[in-house]
């Protein structure tokens, strides 16, 4: 059949109405896209650049995985949103819900988030590293490692203690490891009636024929305190890190053996206890 001059007129307004979409949206449409590969592309190459830059300063890979899957689907979002925007999509209602929404997420995990900066900055600075024996949040013991969340101690009697990270940074952090050689302070009471000189002497043979306690600083032995019961002679020699217990453990009973070689006391706590009696009249 021939078609009708009515379904003509029809067919060609349809194309016309066609052709008018297409002139007004269809730059738009490709203009769209166009932004959101271009921009997916962007995504993609910076995260690589914050990974490999990361990967350069040698930070934990546990952190350069979070950031850059962070990294991409914060930018991946602004590329849609502006893709949208391109097409003529009102996307100011969108960013305020999204905003609204993590907001509440902010709230509800704010205390897994002060964690999470917690552990980020402690990454960054490197206050201590895995492997370094340090005190903080009440609690003390090796770094066995060190997590976005939480940082793993090892106490010395091979305990496993999971502490969270803002509870470490908000208090003070003494690392143990840090400067290589530790102080040793030892203090030895001896009775007010022995000799001074011949219990520093004795004190000083034990440290110096130990060869684990360093010669520069030069060990000394001090009379630091007349106490209520005894004489406090402080020993302060300067050890390895490393070797510091040992030396503690083994020192206090090398002098507690001579100081009972050589005669001289360690007293124990005295106190003198006056009675008076009263007669009744």
């Amino acid at each position: 059949p021939i078609p009708s001059e009515e379904s003509k007129m029809d067919w060609s307004n349809l194309l016309n109405k066609v052709y008018e979409l297409l002139t007004v949206y269809g730059m738009k449409v490709i203009a769209a896209i166009a932004i959101f590969i271009i921009g997916r592309w962007v995504a993609k190459g910076l995260t690589h650049f914050i990974e490999r830059v990361m990967k350069k300063r040698n930070v934990d890979d546990t952190l350069i995985s979070f950031v850059c899957h962070l990294s991409y689907v914060a930018l991946l979002a602004f590329v849609i949103i502006a893709a949208l925007n391109k097409l003529g999509i009102q996307t100011a209602s969108f960013i305020a819900v999204l905003g609204a929404a993590g907001l509440a997420v902010g709230l509800a995990l704010q205390g897994s988030l002060a964690n999470f900066a917690a552990g980020v900055l402690m990454i960054i600075f490197r206050p201590f590293k895995v492997g370094d024996y340090i005190e903080g949040a009440g609690t003390a013991g090796t770094v066995e490692s060190i997590q976005i969340f939480t940082t793993q101690l090892k106490s010395p009697d091979n305990k496993t203690i999971i502490v969270p990270n803002a509870s470490i940074t908000a208090d003070n952090i003494i690392n143990y490891s840090t400067k290589g050689t530790r102080r040793l302070d030892l203090v030895f009471g001896i009775g007010y009636s022995d000799d001074i000189d011949s219990a520093r002497r004795i004190v000083m043979d034990i440290v110096g024929q130990d060869e684990r306690v360093l010669r520069d600083p030069e060990p000394v032995v001090l009379l630091s305190e007349l106490a209520d019961s005894s004489v406090n002679l402080a020993l302060r020699a300067w050890v390895s890190a490393a070797d510091y217990w040992d030396i503690f453990f083994e020192t206090t009973e090398k002098v507690k053996k001579a100081f009972d070689t050589n005669g001289i006391n360690i007293p124990f706590p005295q106190r003198d206890v006056h009675i008076y009696e009263h007669k009744n009249e």
